[in-house]
């Protein structure tokens, strides 16, 4: 049913959908309206049998759903920025037990300096903890991916991460297809966990392994990701079949047949990165886009192939490794390196900055005449870094960057003023 909602609400609702029997929340911008919703159906009585928990940490929110889920109970949660760091010990016990927690991704920028605004670091800082990222760039996509997420979690024994770029997915508002619960139940079987704790069958979950079995361990467990390459397309078609709509769960290509330059990129900026690639092909220009949908596991041969016609790949990064680069831009290189491609990585929208059409098709435009920089930060503002710089020259005692470049704009704007 086509409804006009916020997007954290869409994602409560489809959430609400999937049967969960432990919730556990504690508040974070930008995903507090989807727990808030949660908490609101459980009250009312729409979602049961459920319980949900208000915990003092984001720390405390996962570890309970670790705890609901080794009884063998469907567990979710959510969190953004600060508070996946703080329960980062967490992230990596519910991956290394195998347990199939399903959580939100409000996206939004680590600190510091403090910044509340949508990017990608938050995620990505937790890439390579051993949870499966999908990435929503659409509001309809952050509802349909919820419920694939449950079932891929369901199906490997693996905790699934569903990122939604912060504010502006999940405080947007669009219309969203939701679907009915009968779908979602032919979609999503009752959870059958495959490893419980039982006192009729006691076992012990967490044990020591020394260095006899611990590679072997973790070669499972990069394993289980593999596995979910091959088991997501089967899912898309699944899901298409039921809901009569796509999920862009792997990768989703667009006008790329015949592309000389492809831009690939993660969540919601593939949006304006496709009305970019309309204008330029209207005027002749040989373009085209991919979105990723799913970056752990990384679609390594998805993306050789897409790309394989290409002479050039822009990639937008909405995060950054400092001292390296864009680390989207790092995954699509390894993925291409057999092919006689030239990559170029672009820094785009740290800490909620716009990115404007005009600015990606300037970029592009440069990226195509082959004068793009490897590594380019989009819309850098060079007078402020070039005042800081000279400052770092004449002084020692600089005080903190974040604070002078503040001052900085105050006094560029009384000049212009």
């Amino acid at each position: 049913m086509l409804r006009q909602l916020e997007t954290s609400r869409s994602i409560a609702e489809a959430v609400a959908l999937c049967r969960p029997e432990v919730v556990c929340a504690y508040p974070i911008t930008p995903q507090t309206h989807i727990v808030e919703g949660l908490a609101e159906f459980v009250r009312e009585g729409r979602l049961r049998p459920c319980e949900f928990l208000n915990v003092e940490s984001e720390f405390a929110a996962l570890s309970v759903a670790i705890g609901a889920s080794a009884t063998g109970a469907r567990a979710y949660t959510a969190t953004a920025s600060q508070g996946l760091l703080f329960m980062a010990e967490a992230v990596y016990n519910a991956s290394g037990l195998g347990f199939p927690i399903v959580m939100t991704i409000g996206n939004r920028a680590i600190g510091a300096p403090i910044n509340i605004w949508n990017d990608h670091s938050d995620s990505m800082a937790l890439r390579d903890a051993g949870w499966m990222q999908l990435f929503a760039s659409t509001a309809q996509e952050a509802a349909d991916l919820h419920i694939v997420a449950f079932r891929l979690a369901e199906e490997l024994s693996c905790p699934v991460m569903v990122c939604v770029d912060g504010f502006v997915l999940t405080h947007s508002y669009e219309a969203v297809d939701l679907p009915v619960q009968e779908q979602v139940d032919a979609f999503l079987p009752r959870y059958e966990p495959r490893q419980v704790l039982d006192p009729a069958i006691p076992v012990s979950v967490g044990a020591m392994v020394g260095p006899e079995a611990f590679t072997e361990v973790r070669y499972l467990a990069h394993q289980k990701q593999l596995r979910a390459l091959d088991l997501l397309p089967e899912l898309s078609r699944d899901f298409a079949n039921i809901f009569s709509r796509p999920c862009g769960a792997l990768i989703s290509p667009y006008r790329t047949d015949g592309a000389n330059t492809i831009v690939v990129a993660l969540g919601s900026v593939n949006g304006t990165i496709q009305d970019v690639v309309d204008e330029m092909r209207e005027a002749g220009r040989s373009i085209g886009s991919i979105s990723v949908g799913c970056y752990r596991p990384f679609p390594m041969c998805a993306v050789a192939e897409a790309t394989a016609q290409a002479s050039r790949i822009v990639v937008i990064d909405r995060s950054l490794a400092p001292g390296m680069g864009g680390i989207l831009a790092a995954d699509v290189h390894m993925a291409t390196q057999s092919n006689p491609v030239r990559i170029f990585s672009v820094i785009a929208g740290l800490g909620g900055r716009p990115i404007t059409r005009s600015s990606l098709r300037r970029v592009f435009e440069t990226a195509m005449d082959d004068a793009l920089g490897q590594l380019t930060f989009l819309d850098l503002q060079t007078e402020l870094i070039e005042r800081h710089l000279e400052r770092e020259r004449k002084m020692w005692n600089t005080g903190p960057a974040a604070e002078n470049i503040l001052y900085d704009i105050q006094r560029i704007a009384a000049e212009i003023g």
